[in-house]
């Protein structure tokens, strides 16, 4: 395993949610205020965007889903004997897995509102 303990990298994923958040937000407000075109063009190329953070997101779901298969693999095979980290790493995989399937059980129902809206 590395030296990033489970906690750290699921607060670094809610912090990054956090930002993105906050940036999502003043774009908003900012939206209101100026022109609609602009805003919008600006919210699409911005670095560091929405996207980029869902991706940096589900890359690092990946990353400790792959961990916890390597760590369960390398105990059945008997090459560690360490059932309490594989443990660990099968529990910090599936909490961030069930996490990110909120977030996008989330963003489904927004998806879903705003296109139920009258125009």
């Amino acid at each position: 395993m590395t030296g990033i303990s489970p906690t750290d990298s699921v607060m670094a994923i809610r912090n990054a949610i956090l930002q993105k958040n906050a940036a999502l937000r003043d774009v908003a407000q900012t939206g209101n205020v100026g022109a609609g075109s602009a805003v919008g063009t600006n919210g699409a190329t911005a670095p560091g965007g929405f996207t980029d953070a869902l991706k940096s997101a589900l890359e690092q779901v990946n990353g400790l889903q792959n961990q916890a298969g390597e760590a369960a693999a390398s105990f059945e095979r008997g090459e560690t004997t360490d059932i309490a980290g594989v443990m660990l790493a099968k529990q910090q995989a599936s909490v961030s897995f069930e996490a990110t399937l909120q977030v996008r059980n989330k963003l489904l129902s927004a998806y879903k509102d705003i296109m139920s809206m009258p125009v």
